[in-house]
């Protein structure tokens, strides 16, 4: 058998997309601070800005160069392509209007959760997930729920890819004890993060399926350790994300 090898890749694309990551994460910068950043000459970071600007993907102020307005279209037109984003935005707000804590709502892409809406309640906590920012799976109760209905060679192959990397004392790192946490979740419906990626958060979620193998996301209920105890955290939220992700799946039929 002849044996798998990676595709070809083209450097300077992948040159690019470095540089836009880089602005992605720090708002602004200038082309030394990329160059050192990214352990590349002056000269090669400058052609690649000079060509984003051109193409209208980045703006400049100054010496300081920025993400164009660009990414907004883009954006946009990513999210359209769920189907059921409108539905999500509005079961949501319900929900957090309803639970009076922080609400998400994240699918999975490249092997990693990616945060595609969320809503706060009057008591919602504020937490660093954002819009469109991407997190390890098996430490939040959004990713498991998720990988709960995958299959186990998938699950195996973004171990393989990303790791079980700890967050706190509460972390599964153990691919054994996690693919038992998945089959837990499987048959009970839903996941919990008990202050595995934040000391002192808790989290419950359920998935959004649109048949037995296929996954759209997860919705979940995000809140204070303090508050998130007993019958509460146990069974009155896990029946609110569960009925919030049947609505999601029932619109989704018909979108």
């Amino acid at each position: 058998m002849t044996p798998k090898t990676n595709p070809r890749t083209i450097q300077a694309v992948g040159i690019t997309l470095e540089v836009i990551d880089y602005l992605h994460e720090h708002d602004r910068a200038r082309v030394t601070e990329i160059a050192d950043a990214l352990d590349r000459s002056k000269g090669t970071i400058h052609c690649h800005l000079a060509t984003l600007l051109e193409k209208e993907h980045v703006v400049k102020d100054g010496d300081d160069y920025q993400l164009s307005l660009r990414y907004l279209e883009l954006g946009e037109r990513v999210k359209d392509r769920l189907g059921i984003y409108d539905v999500v935005t509005d079961e949501l707000s319900d929900l957090a209007e309803q639970s009076n804590e922080l609400v998400q709502f994240a699918t999975e892409e490249h092997g990693k959760g990616v945060y595609l809406y969320k809503k706060g309640g009057e008591r919602a906590v504020q937490t660093a997930s954002s819009i469109g920012k991407r997190e390890y799976l098996h430490c939040t109760s959004l990713g498991k729920s998720i990988l709960a209905h995958y299959p186990r060679e998938r699950v195996e192959a973004i171990i393989d890819r990303h790791g079980l990397p700890g967050y706190t004392p509460n972390t599964t790192t153990s691919s054994t004890e996690l693919f038992e946490e998945l089959e837990t979740i499987r048959d009970r419906g839903y996941a919990f993060d008990d202050e595995e990626k934040i000391e002192g958060l808790r989290c419950v979620a359920a998935p959004v399926k649109a048949g037995e193998d296929e996954v759209l996301g997860a919705v979940s209920i995000s809140g204070p350790s303090s508050r998130m105890t007993g019958d509460r955290y146990r069974e009155e939220l896990p029946d609110m994300v569960s009925r919030s992700a049947n609505v999601i799946e029932i619109n989704a039929k018909f979108s």
